[in-house]
């Protein structure tokens, strides 16, 4: 299956590059909506200006199996984040900036590396902050040559609008959706507003995307939906996969994990402060299978 972007007309993806770098000039890429202007390297919330910031380029082999196949997937790290997570396990790249400033043409001739290494897609990871910017960079590596599916690897936390200038862009949308609970949406990510954003933008990547399509096993196209589980129930998984199950698809591709770990400022939190139990996580596949969801975590348990 032909990458999205590639069928679209030049016009076409000027049209959204440009549109998408007239938000930056009074920020609202995102919903916390800070109003900067970004063009003039003013900062909001993610503390980035209109310079591109990287902090990693390299196959990633331990991504969901159907991104991943035998090669890897071309994952590019962008520097910073829209959300305060305070348990994030990436937090010396999310939250204290580590990463270098890079242009449009560098990261487009990086894209191009990892797909002469036999990367399946390009997994941007944490590209909220930066869409005009990597909008721009797809447009030139299409122009050179690259011929990959794009994945839009995020937190969840999108402004509609920025996501429909998306689409025919992106071909795999990731989100996370992390909570339903409001409280601990703002108590741990400084965002309560959270679900009712995520939500929205989850319905319109499905619109635009579909359920995952897999073909010889490697994702082609759709959307592939993350759910960290948090101790003590506290990300509100049975609504977040109730939502999934009866308002996006069963035929949902859905990744439980079960991978938390108290990182950076977990500790400074005592219901936050252990891993998760193993009753915790299979409770949480129980509760998929029972709502009908059977695509993305491991049947067998």
């Amino acid at each position: 299956m032909k990458p999205s972007y590639l069928d679209l007309e030049t016009s076409e993806i000027e049209e959204k590059i440009s549109r998408l770098y007239d938000i930056l000039r009074d920020c609202t890429l995102c919903p916390r909506e800070c109003r900067v202007d970004r063009t003039r390297g003013e900062k909001g919330y993610c503390k980035s200006g209109i310079e591109l910031l990287v902090s990693g380029i390299h196959p990633h082999y331990w991504e969901e199996e159907p991104l991943v196949g035998l090669y890897g997937s071309g994952t590019i790290f962008l520097t910073n984040c829209n959300l305060g997570c305070i348990y994030c396990q990436n937090y010396d790249i999310s939250h204290l900036g580590l990463g270098k400033p890079i242009t449009q043409g560098e990261l487009a001739d990086g894209m191009l590396i990892l797909q002469k290494k036999g990367c399946h897609n390009i997994n941007l990871v944490t590209p909220t902050h930066f869409t005009p910017q990597l909008v721009e960079t797809i447009k030139i590596a299409g122009e050179r040559g690259l011929r990959i599916p794009i994945v839009y690897n995020c937190g969840g936390y999108e402004a509609i609008e920025t996501i429909r200038l998306l689409e025919g862009i992106v071909d795999i949308y990731m989100p996370d959706i992390k909570y339903s609970d409001s409280t601990s949406a703002k108590k741990y990510s400084s965002a309560p507003d959270y679900y009712d954003a995520c939500k929205k933008a989850v319905k319109e990547m499905h619109r635009q995307v579909g359920d995952l399509k897999i073909e010889n096993g490697i994702a082609e196209r759709g959307l592939l939906i993350r759910h960290l589980v948090l101790p003590n129930r506290l990300a509100g998984t049975e609504e977040v996969l109730r939502f999934i199950a009866s308002e996006i698809s069963k035929k949902s591709y859905v990744n439980i994990m079960a991978q938390y770990r108290p990182m950076y400022r977990a500790m400074e939190h005592p219901e936050l402060s252990r891993p998760i139990k193993l009753e915790e996580y299979l409770e949480a596949k129980k509760i998929a299978r029972r709502l009908g969801l059977y695509r993305g975590f491991d049947e067998g348990s």
